[in-house]
């Protein structure tokens, strides 16, 4: 947190800054400027309080508890004892293990990959940027439903992509596949690999932009001071790239793997975590438990169980978020700091030998098909940089340069093929006949273009009430966490009060809490309320998951507001509120709109708790609404591409005008912050 000091003027002007003399007693103890801090947390830890803290407290009674018939019956730990034995729960840890870690791998490799490709880049880079950003952007029921029919064993793209070019047959030779054509889905030995594959190809543009925020901010002189010493274009990678990205690449793998670990909706969407309960994470064994079943008490011991692998995640957060923040310490603190420098260098090593381990005896069977891709990737990147460093050495700058640009567009195209191809076969199949979607004839291109499919989905679906039922519940939410954030923010970033720090763990508590440890609470509470089955149950909900991130980055953006200007208007008698409103808030459009389009974005794209408190088709939103549409094995695949198309159009024409805010709030916020 940065202290205001008033600015130096004469002193027939301003009066001399209070001392501790001129303080109150209250003021003292409770810092210069609680009461304004007081207002403005008010309302974040109304919402906080209420809808997250309470929520977790009730979460804890529930799980001593079990139900009997009509019944509810304090059991203690029984619910905690029981899942020792619980084969379904043990096989959901080690999923969930197992899909997050080899997840976040991929997701580190190809982001910073692609960011790399994108930073050098002089021409086009905003318009790549913004095609690579879109997977992530489209909602998740998008990408299952694409994901789904691409990877149909019989009728599925990517079977006949694999089988024509010979690959697919080719697969089975190296043993990366048993048979083919190969059953992604369906096959207990290619389900998790394939949710994996899908959970990437979202994941990526995420990892994407934060490194290339990350990039941004590496001083070019390091790289120039490198190249004149010599450095070959690895060995600037290696000294310059990877410190100089050491606390964009922990952060954000960080985050990632706290909301890859509790996925729900991506992996129920795809599998519902079949086949057996090969691809079931821990919350859909939760959800089984507490929803399904109707046992409260051993759906939330199931959650509660795994908080402390999301604590142990939040302290390393915590821990990295102040060790950046060590130049403003006092200089003892710093040295102490310094003391472990060893043993912080050596930690990256341990986490990955026992990760690695941990793989291999949890999966044997995908480590090494795992190993192998990895592999493959790594060695073509370093055989492009050798030949480019010796053609470099040799004096051959004019062939290192093509052969450097070459090897950089194939990247390129490969990573576009990787990202645009299941949003092109979306946009394809909207506009087919529903012949040509059942009979496969013209899978590539329609013929003839026509609009049936999305006329028969207005006239046999009620979308447009789940459209504006999206509508409303995204604008209510992003609204209530714009408001709430940027007065929090703000005064976490600028007052001072006693209780500062510990407010600001709280919010990245709850930012980092699953879904998976609020659904049931909030179910049960909802219930009690009866505000089940109303957009009112969504409105209040969301800002569990929205509001902490918001008020979290623009902390960090708050933060990077040069004082002086805010000085500056105290000292030509603006109230703190005033400058504020007319001095703050201008200067931190950027992070306000990334704040607006990440929250919208989420709002939009929820999944979970409209699953669970909304049953009534009138109440549905588009994410629910489209997974309701399929019935049993009967998929309407292009009434389904018709939605997709129009549930995501929005998004990404909002990403396509914000993209430059959104890059320069990371910048500023979260990767600084």
């Amino acid at each position: 947190m940065r202290s205001v000091r008033p600015a130096r003027v004469p002193a027939a002007r301003v009066s001399p800054p209070p001392g501790p003399g001129s303080l109150t007693a209250v003021q003292r103890r409770l810092g210069r400027d609680w009461r304004l801090a007081a207002l403005f947390l008010a309302p974040m830890a109304v919402l906080v309080g209420g809808l997250v803290l309470v929520p977790i407290a009730r979460s804890i009674i529930t799980s001593t508890t079990e139900r009997h018939g009509q019944d509810t019956v304090f059991v203690g730990l029984d619910n905690y004892l029981h899942l020792v034995d619980d084969g379904q729960f043990h096989t959901g840890v080690v999923n969930s293990f197992v899909f997050t870690a080899y997840a976040e791998i991929f997701k580190v490799v190809l982001g910073l990959a692609a960011a790399l490709l994108l930073h050098h880049r002089r021409r086009g880079r905003a318009v790549l940027a913004g095609l690579l950003l879109v997977p992530w952007v489209v909602p998740t029921v998008v990408t299952a439903f694409s994901w789904r029919a691409l990877l149909d064993p019989i009728f599925g793209s990517v079977n006949n992509l694999l089988t024509a070019t010979g690959i697919g047959p080719l697969l089975v030779d190296l043993h990366l596949v048993d048979s083919w054509p190969a059953g992604w889905l369906s096959d207990p030995e290619l389900a998790m690999p394939s949710v994996i594959l899908v959970n990437v190809w979202k994941g990526v543009p995420f990892f994407t932009v934060c490194f290339l925020a990350g990039l941004k901010a590496i001083p070019a002189d390091l790289y120039e001071a490198a190249t004149i010493d010599g450095a070959s274009s690895m060995q600037r990678f290696v000294n310059v790239t990877l410190p100089g990205l050491r606390h964009v690449i922990t952060v954000t793998v960080t985050l990632s793997s706290i909301w890859t670990f509790n996925n729900f909706d991506l992996v129920w969407l795809l599998t519902q975590g079949g086949p057996g309960d090969v691809t079931a994470p821990y919350v859909l064994v939760a959800y089984s438990k507490a929803i399904l079943q109707l046992q409260y008490g051993a759906g939330a011991a199931v959650t509660l169980i795994m908080l402390p692998v999301i604590g142990g995640l939040v302290f390393l957060l915590v821990r990295l978020l102040r060790q950046d923040s060590g130049a403003n310490l006092p200089r003892a603190r710093r040295a102490a700091l310094r003391v472990g420098t060893r043993a912080r260098k050596a930690l990256p090593w341990v986490i990955t030998a026992v990760v690695t381990g941990l793989l291999l005896w949890a999966s044997p069977q995908i480590f090494w098909k795992a190993a192998v891709i990895l592999g493959v990737i790594l060695l073509i990147a370093a055989a492009v940089g050798r030949v480019v460093s010796t053609l470099q050495s040799r004096g051959g700058r004019r062939a290192s340069s093509t052969v450097s640009g070459l090897g950089s567009w194939v990247a390129l195209a490969g990573l576009l093929f990787f990202v645009l191809g299941p949003l092109y076969w979306i946009g394809v199949t909207a506009f087919k006949s529903e012949g040509q979607v059942v009979m496969r004839t013209d899978d590539l291109w329609p013929t003839p273009w026509t609009t049936e499919q999305f006329t028969a989905l207005f006239a046999n679906q009620p979308f447009g009430r789940w459209y504006l039922n999206t509508l409303l519940v995204s604008a209510a939410s992003t609204a209530v966490a714009l408001v709430c954030a940027a007065l929090a923010g703000y005064a976490l970033a600028r007052l001072r009060f006693r209780g500062a720090q510990g407010f600001t763990v709280t919010v990245l508590l709850t930012y980092v809490m699953p879904g998976a440890l609020l659904f049931i609470p909030l179910y049960q509470m909802l219930i009690g309320a009866r505000l089940t089955d109303s957009l009112w149950s969504l409105v209040v909900t969301y800002p569990t998951f929205t509001l902490p991130f918001a008020t979290w980055l623009l902390v960090g953006y708050f933060s990077s507001i040069p004082v002086e200007l805010e000085e500056a208007a105290l000292v030509d008698g603006c109230s703190r509120i005033q400058a504020f409103g007319r001095v703050v808030l201008p200067l931190a459009k950027p992070g306000l709109l990334a704040v607006a389009l990440f929250t919208l974005t989420n709002a939009w794209n929820e999944f979970l708790f409209a699953f669970v408190f909304i049953t009534k088709d009138e109440y549905k939103t588009l994410p629910v609404g489209m997974q309701s549409m399929i019935a049993g094995d009967v998929v309407p695949q292009g009434q389904l591409a018709a939605a997709s198309l129009l549930v995501s159009i929005p998004v990404v024409v909002m990403y396509a005008f914000g993209q430059r805010f959104l890059t320069e709030g990371l910048t500023a916020g979260a990767v600084k912050g």
